[in-house]
């Protein structure tokens, strides 16, 4: 619809298959059940050069002006990120890394879901929370979730079927869509 409020799903995993990927293709099938939500799915992760600030000038790589397009389409970004050494998997970092000369994350309304189980995940928090900040997106506290996924939850379709968590993933979109 055209006047959905448009989510752009950024998976910080290069895993395929990966609990962060099916978190965020739940969120893509939740937000085709709601009204006035609606969602894309990044998926250029593996493609985007490593960030060298020489390059991060026009015309940019074009992996990077996708991803630059993809932002700018977008009304809102919701991240699903796994934590690796404690911090941001490199891959991801790269991702971000790649927004902070451009302007499309201004003030973006962002929030991010952590699907990593209990006493985990809070070093990827905080260094997306850092990261964030130098990006100036326009991070949503109140949507931020935690919201642990454990492998059993995933139906035969690769997308969560547990109803509560599937209805956690929602309250986290509406009110990002409502950012």
């Amino acid at each position: 619809m055209p006047n959905d409020r448009q989510i752009l799903l950024l998976p910080g995993s290069l895993r395929a298959g990966s609990t962060n990927e099916t978190v965020l293709r739940t969120a893509a099938a939740v937000a085709a059940a709601t009204p006035g939500v609606g969602t894309a799915f990044y998926t250029g992760l593996a493609e985007l050069p490593h960030f060298n600030p020489d390059h991060d000038t026009d015309p940019l790589p074009e992996p990077v002006a996708g991803l630059r397009a993809a932002i700018e389409a977008a009304d809102a970004l919701l991240i699903c990120t796994p934590e690796y050494a404690g911090t941001l998997p490199g891959s991801f970092k790269n991702l971000l890394d790649w927004t902070v000369g451009g302007t499309e994350i201004s003030d973006k309304p962002t929030a991010w879901i952590n699907a990593a189980g209990p006493g985990r995940g809070q070093g990827a928090e905080a260094t997306l929370r850092a990261v964030l900040g130098y990006t100036g997106a326009a991070v949503l506290e109140e949507a931020c979730a935690r919201i642990p996924l454990d492998r059993q939850a995933v139906g035969p379709d690769g997308l969560v079927a547990d109803p509560l968590v599937r209805e956690r993933i929602g309250e986290v979109l509406a009110r990002l869509a409502a950012g």
